[in-house]
């Protein structure tokens, strides 16, 4: 009986499942952190991305300066339209008008002064000034402004063709101009542009009104 107690049977390590535990939850551990290290590198790569494409978008638009557009409204309107003779044709109007700057880009356009010319058959017949003013960002700036025309610097040429318009009831005009100015842009960019004016102004002697108006 005594042999038997002092008998000693090994026992099986105690620590075994605890070595074994803590491996795995080691590895679980390791495997969680390099799938959030993917998902954080994903994420990173999408942003920069998103990023690049709004940075793109961005510049294509908003920092992407265009030439604002000057143009004649279509609300003319005479104070006063007379005519010469038939064998001495010539004529003296006065009419207010309407000057648009039409402004496309995200920032204001600054203009300085500018003189629009009217003319017909290629001579000036009068000019009227623009003051110099803003257009703010994506609007158009409206101005009005009284013109005076007088066909008394016209040469014989001209006066020839003056006669056979206005036995015919229409009188064809011109009028020009170039404006010059910045765009303003976040601030801190300013870029030059000028508005240039084209158009044709075809006047109803008789009516005394705009019979047509188009501007390039």
């Amino acid at each position: 009986m005594a042999d038997y107690l002092k008998k000693v049977y090994p026992f099986a390590p105690a620590n075994r499942h605890s070595k074994s535990d803590a491996e795995s939850d080691t590895l679980y551990s390791n495997e969680l952190k390099r799938k959030k290290r993917i998902k954080l590198a994903i994420y990173i790569a999408a942003f920069a991305v998103f990023q690049g494409i709004v940075i793109t978008i961005f510049a294509l638009t908003v920092m992407r300066v265009k030439s604002p557009k000057l143009r004649l409204g279509n609300n003319i309107k005479f104070q006063n339209l007379t005519t010469g003779t038939e064998r001495s044709p010539s004529f003296d109007m006065s009419f207010t008008a309407q000057v648009r700057v039409k402004n496309p880009n995200f920032g204001p356009y600054k203009f300085h002064d500018t003189t629009a010319t009217f003319a017909y058959d290629g001579v000036t017949v009068g000019e009227v000034l623009i003051p110099k003013s803003k257009a703010g960002l994506k609007s158009t700036k409206k101005i009005n402004v009284a013109v005076n025309l007088s066909s008394s610097a016209l040469q014989s040429s001209s006066t020839s063709k003056l006669g056979n318009e206005l036995s015919g009831g229409a009188l064809t005009l011109t009028s020009k101009a170039k404006m010059s100015g910045k765009v303003e842009l976040m601030l801190m960019m300013k870029k030059k542009k000028s508005a240039e004016m084209d158009c044709i102004i075809t006047v109803d002697v008789s009516a005394k009104a705009v019979r047509s108006l188009q501007c390039k």
